[in-house]
């Protein structure tokens, strides 16, 4: 039996989803420019996900464009401000961000500009009090993930962009994790600009978009056509744009009670281990996270033999592996956790596929791999 358990790498594509996606890759194959009836099916889909997609954001439609991903997303945020801004060339992030962050932000530092990396607490969270502090007249954007990637956790976005907005900053958040498994409003949050990508939530790989508060401005990256508000030129991919309003039109419903499952079964699968006699440590905060993200480790064990006692079993090592070299992650690091430990760590991401029976085998699996 194959077990899945990294649905934080990738979802599969829905079967809804592929099946709203298919005629567009078919029959609906004209350019969504185009003015005849090939070309204007195109452009009806293409708008109808933006406005799917800003009902699952509550946002207007009007201040959404499709990119493809959240690396392209967040690239065109922080480099476009560098370019655009004439204030001053200072930008705040955190240690824990995810590298489609941290690698623009270290690109920048090569041409000058200025960027501090915030501290985070042994839970994951940056404090809105250091960000404060860390302000100056200088800075021109602050870019915090709404949930962390490896552990899960959710930071408080909107004080953290309130703290922003105060001293007349520019705020973005990596919401890649977050959107389609918790609600993330973009409105109700007061970002300028978040980040949104179709294959954390059952859309296809090469699809996301960008939440452009109104009234911001942004250069393109790319100079062509005047596609998406004009910062995103070039031939729209209409198929897998449909597919993620449709992915967002099926998240809609379904992300409360599928979170509550989700973070039930997850507990079952911590407190099963600990009740199998393992020594394990949940990393990142028990709560306020995401709820089907369980990052775990196992005292006494590195990554690799934690996943050598899970055959058939698809997680993610929360550190670094390099042959027989265990290192733990940046985000481990950051948030303190003692090395031993975090060399153990093993990220577990649910889905909406995950079954008790599932998380149980696994348990049965670490219990004999690890106690035997």
């Amino acid at each position: 039996m194959t077990i899945y358990l990294d649905y934080n790498a990738s979802t599969p594509v829905a079967p809804q989803v592929l099946e709203e996606m298919l005629p567009y890759l078919k029959e609906r194959f004209g350019n969504p420019s185009s003015s005849h009836a090939f070309g204007t099916a195109n452009r009806a889909g293409i708008e109808q996900a933006r406005e799917r997609l800003a009902l699952l954001l509550a946002c207007e439609a009007a201040d959404l464009i499709f990119t493809s991903g959240a690396t392209e997303a967040n690239n065109m945020v922080i480099k476009g401000i560098a370019k655009a801004s004439g204030k001053g060339k200072h930008f705040i992030t955190t240690r824990v961000e995810h590298p489609a962050v941290l690698e623009p932000c270290r690109h920048l530092e090569r041409f000058g500009y200025k960027v501090t990396y915030l501290p985070v607490d042994g839970y994951g969270r940056v404090d809105p009090a250091v960000l404060e502090k860390a302000i100056t007249p200088e800075t021109v954007l602050v870019s915090i993930m709404h949930s962390n990637n490896e552990v899960g956790t959710i930071q408080d976005i909107r004080e953290l962009c309130r703290v922003a907005s105060s001293r007349g900053v520019l705020f973005h958040t990596d919401a890649a994790q977050s959107v389609g498994k918790v609600r993330v409003q973009a409105e109700e949050l007061g970002v300028d600009f978040l980040t949104v990508a179709g294959h954390k939530f059952y859309a296809p790989k090469g699809i996301g978009a960008l939440y452009i508060k109104s009234g911001r401005k942004l250069p393109p990256l790319l100079h062509g056509a005047g596609h998406e508000r004009g910062l995103r030129p070039g031939t729209e991919n209409a198929a897998s744009i449909v597919a993620l309003g449709a992915a967002a039109l099926i998240a809609m419903p379904v992300i409360d009670s599928e979170g509550e499952r989700q973070m039930t079964m997850g507990r079952r699968l911590f407190d099963g281990l600990k009740a199998a006699g393992l020594d394990v440590h949940l990393n990142g905060h028990p709560d306020k996270k995401l709820p089907n993200t369980w990052n775990i480790s196992f005292g006494g064990f590195d990554a690799i033999s934690v996943m050598a006692a899970l055959p058939g079993v698809a997680v993610s090592p929360g550190a670094a592996c390099h042959g027989d070299l265990v290192e733990p992650s940046h985000v481990l690091a950051a948030m303190g956790v003692d090395p031993t430990l975090a060399r153990g760590a093993i990220r577990f991401s649910l889905g909406r596929e995950t079954t008790e029976s599932e998380i149980d085998a696994v348990v049965e699996k670490l219990r004999e791999g690890l106690k035997g």
